[in-house]
C-alpha cells in the first residue's frame, strides 16, 4: 500500500515537474517575438529560438512581426461635391516594435480599422467624385501617410493601402453611363472627321505631286525636243557647209530631170536659169556628156 502511494507521489511530482518545465521554455520561431512581463513589468522580447521563462512569475505574449493585412469594409463617405459613395479597402501592415505593439494599444486589428475609416472619409470628403473614381493611386498614398503617422507610434509600420471597390449610387452611375457613351460618341465623330480631313489633305497632296511631276515631264519632253531640232538643224549646216557647186548642179539635173518627166503641156523656164544652163554645159563638157542628153528642152504636148 506504501508502495503504491510512494508511486503515486513520485507520478505527481514528475507531472508538476513536467509542467513547469513546459511553462519555463518556449520555443519562438524565425517571425515571431515573445514580450515577456515579469510580476507585471515588461522586461522586453525575446527570440527567436528557446526562451526561458520563471514559471508563475513571467507572463508571456506571442507577437506576429510578418506583413499581415487588415480588411476594412464598405465605409460610407460623402465626397467634396456631395455624393455619397461606399468603399472597401485593404491595409497592408507589419510590426517593427513588437514591445510597442502590446504595450502602446491594446487591441491593434480594431484600433487600426477604426482609424483607417476615420481617415477615410477624412481624405474622401476632400476629393471631388471623379478624381475619386480618376485618382485611386493618389487616394492610396494618402491614407497610408495618414494611417503611418497614427501607428507609428504603436511599432507599427503601414506598408501599402489598397482600395479596392468605390460604389457609387445608382442614379449617379446612370449618369456616368450616359455620360461615357456621349463622350464616346462626340470621340467617334471626331475621329470620323479626323479622318475625312487627312484623306482630303492626302489626296491634295497626291494630286500637286502629280501635277508637278506631269510639268517636269513635259518640260524635259520639251527640252529634249528642242535639243533633237538643234542637233538635226546643226548636222543639216554641218551636211551644207560639205556641198560643193558640182553637188548643187547634179542635184539641179535630177530636179530637171524629174520636171521633164511631168505631162504638162508647157514649161517655163526663167531667165535665172540660163546661167544654171551655162554652168551645166560647162559641167557636162568637162565630164565628157554631149549637151543634148540632159533631155530638157522646151517640148509641147498634142492638144
Amino acid at each position: 500500500m506504501e508502495t503504491a502511494i510512494l508511486v503515486f507521489e513520485l507520478v505527481v511530482l514528475l507531472a508538476i515537474v513536467l509542467g513547469l518545465i513546459s511553462q519555463s521554455v518556449r520555443i519562438v520561431r524565425e517571425y515571431q517575438r515573445l514580450v515577456i512581463f515579469r510580476l507585471g513589468k515588461c522586461i522586453g522580447a525575446r527570440g527567436p529560438g528557446p526562451v526561458w521563462l520563471i514559471p508563475l512569475v513571467d507572463r508571456p505574449v506571442l507577437v506576429d512581426q510578418r506583413e499581415l493585412f487588415l480588411e476594412v469594409p464598405h465605409q460610407s463617405c460623402i465626397t467634396k461635391d456631395n455624393v455619397p459613395i461606399r468603399v472597401d479597402f485593404l491595409i497592408y501592415r507589419q510590426i517593427m516594435d513588437a514591445v510597442s505593439s502590446v504595450v502602446a494599444v491594446q487591441n491593434f486589428a480594431g484600433a487600426s480599422q477604426g482609424i483607417a475609416a476615420t481617415t477615410l472619409r477624412a481624405v474622401i470628403g476632400d476629393i471631388a467624385l471623379d478624381d475619386v473614381l480618376a485618382q485611386r493611386e493618389r487616394i492610396n498614398t494618402i491614407l497610408r501617410e495618414k494611417l503611418d503617422e497614427v501607428t507609428e507610434r504603436w511599432g507599427v509600420k503601414v506598408t501599402a493601402v489598397e482600395i479596392r471597390e468605390i460604389v457609387p449610387p445608382n442614379d449617379v452611375q446612370e449618369a456616368m453611363n450616359r455620360q461615357m457613351s456621349a463622350e464616346r460618341t462626340r470621340r467617334a465623330f471626331v475621329t470620323e472627321a479626323d479622318g475625312k480631313r487627312q484623306a482630303s489633305i492626302t489626296v491634295a497632296e497626291g494630286e500637286r505631286q502629280a501635277s508637278i511631276l506631269r510639268a517636269e515631264g513635259e518640260k524635259q519632253s520639251a527640252i529634249l525636243k528642242a535639243e533633237g531640232y538643234a542637233q538635226a538643224l546643226q548636222a543639216v549646216y554641218g551636211a551644207a557647209q560639205n556641198v560643193d557647186a558640182k553637188t548643187m548642179t547634179l542635184q539641179v539635173i535630177d530636179g530637171l530631170k524629174a520636171i521633164g518627166a511631168s505631162p504638162s503641156s508647157t514649161f517655163v523656164i526663167p531667165m535665172e536659169f540660163t546661167k544654171l544652163f551655162g554652168q551645166i554645159g560647162s559641167y557636162l563638157d568637162v565630164i565628157g556628156l554631149p549637151a543634148g542628153t540632159n533631155g530638157l528642152a522646151e517640148r509641147s504636148s498634142p492638144r
